[in-house]
């Protein structure tokens, strides 16, 4: 059973992984030219260890963790507790990439530079057109392509409707580690703003992160030098350790910018196509969390497809089953955390955002991983 993955992110790959272990053949088609290997630390927790391990990749992880340790606030010279900080293990997002990359890369299709135009469902397959290749026909599809899903856009809806703006936006990149910090960081908040530095890689090197407060922006996702100019007129006038951020950022190649947003949808799949991590269930990256949910996300799809035989009307709603209280809690965590982002700020006024209390969202929910065993012969 063929099965098209979009999106080589964290998600894609891992969900590759896992539907090669069934027996299925995968094919992933990422927009970008090349595997995106940038990007700064993402947290993993729980059962997203026990995904690796069964991966027979927690050990590499382990290795690849940057140690980022405590953070100074420099405005109060107090340090952060480690548990504000801490995940259960933290590994910088290209690192972890390039890393399920390599363990599927001989086992999967990867066709980078292109993407999905067009998806027509039939009784047997999905017809899939494409930017520059020639359309195929795949079994199934998965929207694993992020905030901003091309694939829930072409089969669900436009953006604007499942997208939840939390009122941040922040500004990655990596740098040369000025500072010095020895397995530390230094935290600088200003009203309605934050900038914070880590030093990764045993030291070599440092990653930062421009957070502010605002509501949605219009700009051209593609372009950097936009992105890089919004940023930098937020934080004209600042001086110190953020003056010096800013000169980084406006030479570094490993930049990222993006809305602190959810993706609040009543169904993940409709007919053959079914969405996976941040492009159907986002928690924000204030939740800490999107990185677990793509893993978890990953093997509880493969391995529901692999009980039902490749059916994939009962392996959907089995995966949404399994994973819906799990995301409830992870996006309430998310806006909670974007309340309390920048100390008290209230960042949330006026920008639209709804209770985080609201009714029918599941708190302390955790997922329980089964055994999925291989259900088709793998070649």
């Amino acid at each position: 059973m063929d099965v098209l993955i979009s999106g080589a992110g964290i998600a894609g790959p891992a969900l590759a992984y896992w539907l090669r272990h069934h027996g299925f053949t995968p094919t992933v088609v990422e927009r970008a030219p090349q595997l995106r290997t940038g990007g700064g630390p993402v947290d993993l927790r729980g059962e997203a260890l026990d995904v690796l391990d069964r991966m027979a990749l927690l050990e590499r992880v382990h290795a690849l963790n940057p140690h980022i340790g405590q953070a100074a606030r420099a405005d109060d010279d107090g340090t952060l507790p480690a548990v504000v900080l801490a995940a259960d293990l933290q590994i910088l997002r290209g690192d972890l990439i390039a890393l399920l990359y390599e363990v599927t890369r001989q086992e999967a299709e990867y066709v980078f530079g292109d993407s999905i135009t067009a998806l027509e469902q039939g009784a047997s397959g999905v017809r899939v057109t494409f930017e520059r290749g020639r359309p195929r026909r795949f079994a199934l599809a998965v929207g694993a392509d992020g905030l901003h899903s091309c694939t829930r856009s072409l089969v669900f809806g436009p953006h604007q409707r499942f997208v939840r703006h939390l009122g941040i936006y922040t500004a990655t990149f990596s740098l040369p580690n000025h500072l010095c910090l020895p397995d530390t960081g230094q935290l600088h908040s200003m009203p309605g703003k934050a900038a914070d530095i880590f030093s990764v890689r045993d030291n070599t090197g440092a990653y930062a992160a421009l957070h502010f407060a605002c509501g949605p922006l219009a700009y051209d996702r593609d372009d950097t030098e936009q992105h890089k100019r919004i940023v930098a007129e937020r934080f004209a006038g600042e001086g110190g350790q953020v003056a010096r951020l800013l000169e980084e950022m406006s030479r570094a190649e490993g930049f990222f910018f993006d809305a602190n947003d959810q993706v609040e949808m009543d169904r993940w799949s409709s007919g053959r196509v079914v969405l996976l991590g941040d492009a159907g269930y986002c928690a924000a990256p204030t939740s800490g969390r999107g990185a677990s949910q793509a893993l978890i996300g990953a093997y509880i799809l493969a391995g529901e497809l692999a009980v039902a035989s490749g059916e994939h009307t009962s392996a959907f709603a089995a995966y949404e089953r399994e994973m819906r209280g799990f995301v409830a809690e992870h996006q309430q965590t998310g806006r909670e955390g974007a309340d309390r982002f920048f100390m008290g700020t209230p960042i949330q006024e006026g920008l639209g955002m709804a209770d985080a209390d609201a009714p029918g969202v599941a708190c302390g929910q955790i997922v329980r991983l089964k055994d999925y065993a291989p259900s088709f012969a793998a070649t």
